[in-house]
């Protein structure tokens, strides 16, 4: 079991918003309004067009793994070892890189159908992960 003492990610004026409305269940994605290009994680200005003003849409929470990592070591507090870390393709278009649960490393396939759970931990701190399609 996760403890509560995970390490927080830093939260600032270009992301407090996006992890305002992860608290909430919902898994959003930038999107730029002069070009529609979608980003993730957050940053006030679009790589593609330069424009600093966005909006955001809200993710289906479905995709497929683009690529993962087994991870053994170093081990900091507040996880469970051995962390597969993947890189979701959405289905919006763009890339989400998190953690996939409910599954044993030897298991993950390139290409595997994914959704998107909140996993809470014991402080409430909530965020958003993946297990594959199908899994109670």
């Amino acid at each position: 079991m996760v403890d509560s003492h995970r390490i927080k990610p830093p939260q600032g004026e270009d992301n407090h918003w996006w992890w305002e409305l992860a608290q909430e269940g919902v898994l959003s994605i930038q999107r730029c309004v002069a070009c529609r290009h979608l980003r993730h994680p957050p940053r006030p200005m679009c790589g593609e067009c330069r424009s600093l003003e966005w909006d955001y849409i809200e993710s289906s929470g479905r995709g497929t793994i683009a690529s993962y990592t087994v991870l053994h070591h170093p081990r900091f507090p507040g996880f469970e070892y051995p962390l597969i870390i993947v890189l979701v393709e959405l289905e919006e278009g763009t890339r989400f890189t998190s953690q996939l649960l409910q599954c044993e490393p030897d298991e993950v396939q390139f290409d595997m159908a994914v959704e998107m759970v909140i996993h809470e931990d014991p402080d409430g701190f909530r965020l958003p992960m993946f297990q594959p399609v199908g899994v109670a």
